[in-house]
């Protein structure tokens, strides 16, 4: 996890990003520091039992007010407040709160993250609670489950997830006399649409083509048959020739000059470049539809399809899971709470929103619905053949660096193979110290 939404995602894009650049070492040390429970949630007298639950999305908030909202009329004995953290601040502020044992009761949790503080007790394990309070997690896609178990336990109940399309501007295509994107599309197919649709006298570009991971090489890379990371988690797959097929799409793109260079996109963020009108093509998330509804140089001339395919059809999938406090004070209700953050009622509160996509299978369609000018169904097609995203037990310490690793790649100082070799060797030594 847009890592933005960044998404994303703060978008989830920059939420995912912070997240998995976020400092791990304290909290491991400071994790057996822990003692008594949680400070946030709070019996006053004989009056409700008083929860925390911290976000990090300003634009999601009113949602999971709704959501509260509706827990709390069900549940009068308990009274939840949200906490509103700013991404930038967020991940700092858990490990803090954690270390000292005043972490909140629920609060947000993303992929990168979720082995680091389960495997150091910070999470409350849920797979005993979960059933107890008749939560099936056959109820969510199983990629995402998977993403918030740890040897075998349970410790976070999907909240909503993010796939990758491809994003286009019609007006664009129409002047250049390209056809739309559609599902017969190849990687050969985008690359002859990206030339076509490039015109330097116009400072107008095809594609862009940034190093990052969940929107772009880590989808070419499993296209093209690779991983990131081996399925038991103890090696990097960056070092195989799929993985190098994967990130040399990209650099491709930047070499041919239908794409910016590395210093254009680094200086602008891809969404804005996008959003200027002066790109045809973008790999964006889910998390992108609110950003581009809203901005009126968009309105009728864009849409998103689903992502072209290489050797086969791939997508990462990513999505948050709400969790809780492993010593909270008040365990019972912050199960219950748990429990209905995962229900439908909740992903439907979520859904009509239009922010994000609910994690509760059969809820997706509302959020197709709430923003009708996208094909945003596409986002829901690549659910079948998505690959949970990437993760570790400490991602941060090997995924920190994959765009100091990559970026004299994309620059084109550096081979592709050579990098991707350098980033096998940097990944490997991480995740020998996870053993």
């Amino acid at each position: 996890m847009n890592t933005r939404r960044t998404s994303g995602p703060a978008g989830r894009t920059g939420r995912r990003r912070a997240a998995a650049l976020a400092a791990a070492a304290a909290l491991a040390l400071g994790a057996a520091g822990c003692a008594g429970g949680s400070t946030g949630g709070t019996t006053n007298g004989s009056g409700p039992v008083q929860l925390t639950y911290r976000i990090w999305d300003k634009s999601q908030q009113p949602a999971m007010q709704h959501i509260v909202d509706a827990f709390q009329a069900a549940n009068p004995s308990v009274k939840v407040t949200v906490q509103l953290t700013a991404n930038a601040e967020y991940w700092t502020k858990l490990q803090a709160d954690a270390t000292s044992g005043s972490a909140p009761d629920v609060f947000w949790m993303n992929g990168p993250n979720a082995q680091l503080y389960a495997s150091n007790g910070i999470l409350m394990p849920l797979s005993d609670k979960l059933a107890a309070n008749h939560v099936s997690l056959s109820d969510y896609p199983q990629s995402l489950v998977n993403l918030y178990s740890y040897k075998g336990t349970q410790y976070g109940v999907p909240k909503d997830f993010d796939t990758v399309g491809l994003w286009y501007n019609k007006k664009l295509f129409d002047a250049a006399g390209v056809k739309y994107p559609d599902d017969t599309w190849t990687w050969q197919t985008l690359q002859d649409a990206a030339r076509k649709l490039t015109d330097a006298s116009k400072d107008q570009y095809g594609i862009l083509a940034p190093p990052f991971g969940q929107e772009n090489y880590y989808d070419t890379i499993f296209q093209a048959g690779g991983s990131v990371i081996s399925a038991d988690g103890t090696s990097s797959g960056f070092d195989q020739p799929a993985a190098v097929a994967g990130l040399k799409f990209w650099t491709d793109l930047v070499k041919s000059g239908a794409s910016p260079s590395l210093k254009t996109m680094t200086d602008t963020f891809p969404s804005q470049l996008f959003e200027s009108g002066k790109v045809a093509m973008y790999y964006g998330g889910s998390w992108d539809t609110l950003e581009f509804a809203k901005n009126p140089n968009l309105q009728g001339n864009v849409d998103v399809a689903v992502l072209p395919q290489g050797t086969k059809r791939a997508v990462a999938i990513h999505g948050l899971a709400n969790v809780a406090y492993a010593k909270t004070k008040h365990p019972k209700e912050a199960a219950a709470f748990l429990a209905f953050l995962g229900s439908k009622q909740a992903a439907e509160i979520e859904a009509q929103e239009g922010g994000v996509i609910p994690a509760f299978n059969s809820t997706q369609q509302s959020w197709v619905n709430a923003t009708p000018q996208f094909h945003l169904q596409s986002f829901l097609d690549e659910v079948p053949y998505a690959v949970t995203y990437p993760t570790s037990k400490n991602t941060s310490a090997w995924q920190s660096q994959e765009a100091v690793v990559f970026g004299p790649a994309w620059e084109g100082t550096t081979d592709v193979a050579t990098a991707a070799q350098k980033m096998a060797g940097v990944m490997n030594a991480a995740l020998s110290k996870e053993k």
